[in-house]
């Protein structure tokens, strides 16, 4: 019995020369997800849509950008010996920390020029982040890319109870695979929803609604990766790939690690990263409130320090001539 597999063509339509691909597709409706819900939570704060539309002009070629030399870097032995590929994000390849990277390097400056308190920002952009993410990742999907080891179809038609769509997707030339960016997508969607309650409420201080999304996300991601077969990595130590397989053991029972090439290493760069990102996350959380650095509450309203310091020299501005303009009406009332 033969079995028909779906395999979507990566390209969505042409005109003419120009050949527009699905993976871009679904990256701007990501972007543009994240730049709505940003503006509608701005919207709470006073700030103007076109604020968060330029943050998001700037801010997604810079992800892209970085996200994509993030990775080029980790794989330069092949891409330097292929350097026209480097452009060709369409083909996939780009890491998602590298576009956080870029993406806050940006957004760091662009948010000072504008005046605004960077932590303060980041806050209201995070459910953006992270909707962003579960959205891009159906680019992978588009592409069968970053998926998971081998699995049997009955795995993941029987046991998790994938839409047949997905899982015909996940044949790669006869071999099925975890969906890896479902259950990322998956996770980013919970964590969007976790996110959108927690900064409703009144403990929430600066900064901290962005940790969370780093946290929840990395914990994601630190059991998900290991699944994959595309992983960046490096070679450590025994004890460190120990200590990293005894954190993961849980997953067991279930899943079976994906495969990693012992040439580029025995640990998986992302894995590593994430758990560093949880780790600090917590420890900024606390140290920020034990020394008083997180000041201002997430529902605290928002100051623009350069429109208050130019509504302060207007003021000074109109003190000095109402001074000047009484001292001019007492020397005219004085007797000559």
């Amino acid at each position: 019995m033969s079995m028909y597999t779906l395999l979507l063509d990566p390209i969505a339509f042409t005109l003419g020369p120009l050949s527009v691909h699905w993976y871009g597709i679904i990256l701007g409706l990501a972007a543009l997800s994240g730049l709505l819900i940003a503006v509608q939570e701005g919207k709470r704060f006073g700030i103007s849509p076109d604020f968060f539309l330029d943050l998001m002009l700037y801010g997604v070629p810079s992800s892209i950008i970085a996200a994509r030399l993030y990775y080029v870097a980790f794989k330069w032995d092949y891409y330097q010996d292929h350097p026209g590929e480097i452009i060709q994000i369409w083909n996939g390849g780009i890491a998602i920390y590298g576009a956080l990277i870029g993406a806050l390097i940006c957004g760091f400056f662009y948010i000072r020029a504008k005046g605004y308190d960077f932590w303060r920002i980041v806050d209201i952009c995070a459910p953006s982040l992270l909707i962003g993410q579960m959205i891009g990742r159906w680019g992978n999907f588009v592409n069968q890319e970053a998926y998971g080891g081998e699995v049997e179809r009955s795995f993941l038609s029987d046991t998790l109870h994938i839409p047949k769509f997905i899982v015909d997707q996940m044949n790669v030339q006869g071999v099925y695979h975890h969906p890896t960016f479902l259950y990322e997508s998956l996770w980013s969607l919970v964590g969007l929803m976790i996110l959108f309650v927690i900064r409703r409420r009144n403990f929430l201080r600066e900064g901290e609604l962005f940790f969370s999304y780093f946290i929840w996300y990395s914990i994601g991601r630190f059991f998900i990766e290991p699944l994959r077969t595309d992983s960046l990595a490096f070679k450590g130590p025994d004890w460190l790939v120990s200590f990293v397989d005894a954190l993961w053991s849980p997953m067991k029972p279930v899943f079976e690690y994906g495969y990693l090439n012992p040439a580029e290493g025995n640990i998986r760069i992302s894995q590593l990263l994430a758990l560093l990102i949880v780790v600090a996350g917590i420890v900024l959380i606390i140290t920020r409130r034990k020394l008083g650095v997180a000041k201002q509450k997430y529902n605290d309203p928002l100051i623009n320090h350069k429109k208050k310091a130019a509504d302060a020299d207007v003021a000074q501005v109109e003190t000095e001539t109402n001074k000047n303009d009484a001292s001019n009406e007492e020397n005219n009332d004085r007797p000559v």
